[in-house]
């Protein structure tokens, strides 16, 4: 009667360690499968932390919407710019253009200027000198004496312009009267004023 007992036992024994080794196999499975996906949970974690975060924003539709308004807005504002620089140069060069026709016309006028001008001095010189010459002839006709005392009353280096235009026996005739001194100034002055003169 005892063995039948014992081997129901074992029995006993033998389908509880085998229900155990279930359980326990299901919990290693359950525990496999949720390190699994834990494992694959990380990865995912680390494989977006990873991705630029530029490439999203970028891609995003809310930030391509900010971006073109901003690049319209800059290359409105540099074209505005362009426009306002353009204006500015063109106002310079027509401020340039009109002061160079002024200068221009200046440079006309003080051209005909000169040239009116040189022709009153020209004038002016022939005049003179056909006042000189004739005044020359005058104190040449006169006597000696009386053209002396005249040469005289002269500053030395206006007389000395008259007699160097004379024919020289007026002027010696002249000079004959004058005060020695005086005439002595005048010889200085007339030889000095040839011997400016260049020689060959």
């Amino acid at each position: 009667m005892t063995k039948p007992v014992k081997n129901k036992i074992r029995t006993g024994r033998g389908s509880v360690a085998l229900i155990a080794l279930m359980f326990l196999g299901s919990a290693g499975m359950r525990i496999a499968l949720s390190t699994d996906a834990a494992f694959a949970k990380t990865a995912n974690t680390e494989n977006e932390s990873t991705q630029p975060k530029t490439q999203s924003t970028t891609n995003s539709p809310q930030s391509e919407s900010r971006t073109v308004p901003a690049l319209l807005d800059a290359l409105i504002k540099r074209e505005e710019k362009v426009k306002e620089t353009e204006e500015r140069q063109a106002l310079r060069a027509e401020s340039l253009e009109k002061a160079k026709k002024e200068i221009e016309s200046k440079l006309v006028q003080l051209e005909a200027l000169e040239e009116r001008l040189s022709k009153t001095l020209a004038q002016a010189r022939g005049a003179e000198e056909k006042d000189l010459a004739r005044l020359t002839t005058v104190y040449e006709s006169m006597k000696p004496a009386e053209a002396a005392a005249l040469f005289e009353a002269m500053e030395a280096s206006f007389a000395a312009g008259f007699l160097g235009r004379m024919r020289p026996d007026s002027a010696a005739a002249i000079m004959a009267g004058l005060d020695p001194q005086k005439a002595y100034t005048i010889s200085v002055l007339l030889a000095g004023r040839n011997g400016k003169v260049p020689k060959n």
